[in-house]
Order: C-alpha cells, then structure tokens, then sequence
C-alpha cells in the first residue's frame, strides 16, 4: 500500500504553532461557554419560561445542531477549511445580540409572555451557526495533530480550557447572583451575553493565525446520508453511531430537566447552581490527563465499557440526596470522570475509525444521528414533565432517563471493536502504569508498540 508522505520540518513547525493557537482559540472559546452557554436554561427561567420550554432548548440544539453539520460538511468541498470556520464563528458571535434583546425587553416589560418563543427561535439561530463550522474544525485538527500523541493533546487542550471554562463561569454566577439580590437581573445577563460575544470575536480573530494543511477531496469521497444509514449497521463507526443516538436519547430525558430540579425544585441561588454543574467538570480535568495517556496505551473500546458502567446510574444518582454537599460532590464525580473517559474516547474513535476525506462528512451524520436522539429524548422529558401530575415526576423521569442508559449500553457496547492494535488491558497493570507510572514495558513491547502506530499511519 502507498505510505503516507511525511511532513517537512517547516510543515511540522507550522503544525505546532497551528496547536498552539487552538489552545488559545479554545480557551476563549470557553468563555463563550461560560459566559453565555452555561446561562441560557437559568435565563430561560428568569423570563418566566415553562419546564418544557426549558426542557425544549435541548431539543432544538440536539436536532438543528446536527443538521447544521451536515450543511457545514458539504461546505468542505468548495471553500477551505478556515474560511468556513471563521465566517461561522463572526455570525455565532453576533447572535449573541438577539439574547441581549430579549433581556431588554423582559426588562421593560415588552412583549413578556411572548419573549420564551423568541428565546427558542434566536437560540435556534445560534445552535444553527455553532454547528455550521464544527465539521471543518474537526477535520481540521485531525490534520495538525498527530496520531502518536493525539489523545494526550487533546486531553491536554480539554484540560486548559476546562479550567478556564470552570473559574469563568463560577465567577460569573457571583456575578449574576449579586445583580439578582440588587434586582438588576436582566442587567446581569446583559453583561454576561456581552462578554460572551466578545470572547467568541477573539476566537474569530485567532483561526486567521492558525494554519491549515491543504485537504484534497478525491473523487468518489461522498455518500449520502441515506446511503450512511444503510451501511450503518455493518461497520464498526456505524454501529458507534446507532450507540450514540439511543444513548443522546436516553440522556436527555432527564439532563435538560437538572436546571429545572436545582433552581425551581430546591431553590439553589445561581452561585450554588453554577457550581454544582460545574463540579463535574472540575472532576473530569482532574482525570482527563490519564484517560488520555490511558487512551493512547490501551484504546478507546476498554474506556467504553468502563464507562458504560457507572453512566446509567448519574441520574438515579441526582435524587438520591438533595444536600448541597452531596450535590456538589457524588453525581458530579461519578459523571464528571465517566464522561471525561466516554468523551476523549469518542472523538478518537472517529480518527479511528474514519479515513481523513470522510472524516467531515461521516462525523456530521454520526451527530446528526445523535441530535435526533437528543431532540427525541427532550421531547419524551418535556412531554412528562407536563403530564406527569406527581410532586416526584423528577423523580420519576430520571429513573426511566437511567433505564434507558442502561439498556442502550448494554446492547451496543458488544458490538463494538477497536481498530488499532493496542496492549492487552490488564487492570492492575494499567494502574501501575498510568497512575503509579511504575512497570516500564520491555524493549520488546516498546519496538511492537511503534510498529503498530507506524502500520497504522502509513497504511491509512
């Protein structure tokens, strides 16, 4: 088979810098998040939004996100890769201002019982235009980043910018809660949407400095979405898949509703709230480094089936208890290092599993797939929420979110396989080594463990 051709110094040197910057870019891409993502389920509440409409903004980012991909993936073949990324980006970032427009008006009591509608509609706007560009950046980085070191990169980006994405967002719920007891509420958020679409300009102005290798798109790369469906079955990322879309499902029964169960149902402030979410990212940063050096030595599949475990118990998880302490500590540590793993993992497992031409493309339906599973799973979560006529319908809903979990998990992750030739997972030595960093593996294993990546590499 044609190897593949190595990079010269100066294209290895421009990677590195290409690296660089997306660490820079990411970090104030979270705070956009933090900012303004994290916010717009509390916003929703404070304009006097219903429990369904809030449970609906899930299902509209869940169904018009993937579609969005899919639009943004044939882009790919006409335009390069940055130029799509930052157009998208400047838009996403001023859609930012119809937010700060609905708080203008619930300020001054215009159009109130109507502005909950406009929320949906302008976040749907938004979600349209953060998925637009993400097929290209995703087959972007899989071009600057190599596949020897990619999961401890990319584990190293998630950690930065988690961080900054967690200390952001606590203070800005400080912030937000001083405004609400000052009655200055909607001011609060204001400030935070203004901040938000600033940050997301900077990242606008980062992707013009980061450089993009050249993508060539042979003839024949193409396959529709119908034709990915008919395949879906028969090959591994396929399967993959059809395993995010039941589990997108069965999560989002339940995950939209966690805003609604800690403001409306125990009453938290939005510091309390907003660290309590936070907390489980605060617990995945912490892991994230050894799931990716994990990744890296025994593959992606053995972190599914681990984390296939303890993901169907995070909601049964929630109800357990409604002290804070344990609020801020047990579901989010369960949830917080499961996700980091299944997460990492997943987005391997698309390099994987997918050629560099396809990669845009088969990663746009696979969310496709998954975003319909969350618009489904919303849509089963707001419709019990309203009909459930129970002071424990939270109760209830999450229960049936984990039943679910639990039965897509336990279907799926069988028939799934990994694609790269890895060590043999043993528990107690793969302790020794990723977290004790004790066992050195012999001069055999080592010349085996290169000869397998550069096999893999060359031979793509």
């Amino acid at each position: 088979m044609k190897k593949r051709k190595e990079d010269s110094p100066k294209v290895k040197e421009l990677k590195h810098k290409a690296r660089r910057t997306s660490i820079k870019e990411g970090i104030f891409a979270s705070g956009r998040v933090s900012f303004g993502d994290r916010f717009i389920s509390p916003f929703a509440i404070a304009i006097n939004s219903s429990n369904s409409v809030v449970a609906m903004l899930s299902s509209i980012a869940g169904l018009l996100g993937p579609l969005s991909q899919t639009f943004g993936s044939r882009l790919i073949e006409k335009y390069p890769r940055k130029k799509i990324l930052r157009k998208s980006v400047f838009f996403e970032a001023l859609s930012w201002i119809l937010m700060i427009v609905i708080a203008i008006l619930f300020y001054f009591n215009i159009l109130t019982e109507m502005l909950p509608l406009f929320l949906l509609l302008s976040f749907a706007i938004f979600t349209i235009l953060v998925n637009i560009g993400h097929p290209a950046w995703f087959s972007w980085m899989g071009d600057i980043v190599d596949i020897e070191y990619r999961g401890r990169w990319f584990s190293k980006r998630n950690l930065l910018t988690g961080f900054v994405s967690i200390v952001i967002a606590i203070l800005a719920s400080f912030f937000l809660e001083y405004f609400k007891e000052n009655h200055l509420t909607m001011e609060g958020f204001v400030i935070l949407f203004s901040l938000a679409l600033f940050a997301r300009l900077v990242s606008w102005k980062l992707f013009k400095k980061q450089y993009e290798p050249k993508i060539k798109l042979e003839k024949g790369y193409y396959f529709s979405f119908w034709e990915f469906l008919l395949s879906a079955k028969k090959n591994n990322f396929g399967k993959f898949t059809w395993y995010r879309f039941y589990l997108n499902l069965a999560c989002s029964i339940s995950s939209p509703l966690i805003a609604v169960y800690l403001l409306r149902s125990l009453g938290f402030d939005y510091p309390l709230y907003m660290a309590i979410t936070l907390a489980g990212t605060f617990f995945s940063l912490i892991v994230l480094e050894l799931w990716g050096k994990f990744a890296d030595k025994y593959g992606n599949y053995v972190i599914f089936c681990l984390t296939s475990i303890t993901i169907p118990v995070i909601p049964v998880l929630w109800i357990l208890h409604s002290s804070p302490i344990y609020l801020l500590l047990i579901p989010p540590i369960v949830g917080g290092i499961s996700w980091a793993g299944f997460d990492l993992a997943a987005g391997n497992f698309v390099y994987d599993n997918v050629s560099q031409q396809k990669r845009g493309l088969a990663v746009s339906y696979m969310n496709v797939m998954g975003g319909i599973g969350t618009f489904i799973g919303a849509g089963i979560g707001a419709i019990l929420i309203k009909f459930i006529l129970v002071p424990e319908a939270l109760v209830i809903i999450f229960l049936i979110s984990a039943v679910a979990r639990m039965a897509s998990t336990f279907y799926w992750i069988p028939k799934l396989r990994e694609v790269q030739k890895k060590r043999k997972f043993e528990s107690k030595s793969a302790f020794k080594r990723i977290i004790l960093k004790e066992g050195k593996p012999t001069l055999i294993e080592e010349m085996h463990e290169i000869a397998s990546i550069k096999n893999y590499f060359y031979h793509r």
